[in-house]
């Protein structure tokens, strides 16, 4: 398996002139940008931040890759619970991170239950709120699927609330997106729901 450095990710002028702005921005804190401490920390900045964001190069199609298979009768409801994910809010810039739970009913074509995973990647690492990362991972699924169903919860800390303004450490925000039989019938959102919020084995 091929895994991407956070080095990669960076385009070379395009790095040198985020590492300027961020040279830049230390000042303005107050800080000396020269010291021993602070050299490497603007090309430090600037790989780190491409690598939280690489989402936006990432292309749901590509990500898939053709891992759709038939569903071989298949149309009881597929479940992967609890996928890390962690996403930078747009308002702060400030991480905020989870666990998202999806389920879908299959309508002839199943996904490898790996690429779930990759698709909530896709859009967390991008600048975020909550709600909209819940609707677009949806979505991917329903577009990519065409399923007779889908459901996405996410529940999420998000540091923009535990760091400042209110500081609150313990509040947990959780949004929910349903397409199609999850929205439709009641039973059916209700086994996912209870699915999703079943305790941890």
């Amino acid at each position: 398996m091929n895994h991407t450095s956070e080095e990669d990710t960076v385009d070379e002028a395009a790095g040198a002139e985020f590492e300027q702005l961020i040279h830049r921005q230390l000042e303005l804190l107050g800080e000396d940008p020269d010291r021993e401490g602070l050299l490497r920390t603007p090309h430090r900045v600037a790989t780190s931040l491409a690598w939280l964001t690489r989402g936006y190069e990432m292309d749901v199609q590509h990500v898939v890759n053709g891992a759709l298979f038939d569903a071989e009768g298949a149309s009881n409801m597929v479940m992967v619970r609890d996928i890390e994910l962690y996403s930078l809010c747009e308002h702060h810039m400030l991480p905020f991170y989870g666990k998202a739970h999806i389920a879908y009913i299959p309508n002839g074509k199943i996904v490898g239950l790996s690429k779930l995973p990759r698709l909530v990647e896709v859009f967390a690492r991008r600048l975020q709120v909550q709600e909209r990362l819940t609707e677009q991972i949806a979505g991917a699924i329903d577009d990519v699927l065409k399923p007779q169903g889908v459901g996405v919860v996410i529940e999420a800390y998000h540091l923009c609330m535990m760091m400042r303004g209110v500081e609150k450490q313990n509040s947990k925000t959780i949004t929910s997106a349903v397409r199609g039989l999850f929205r439709s019938d009641q039973r059916t959102r209700e086994e996912f729901l209870t699915l999703a919020y079943a305790p941890r084995v």
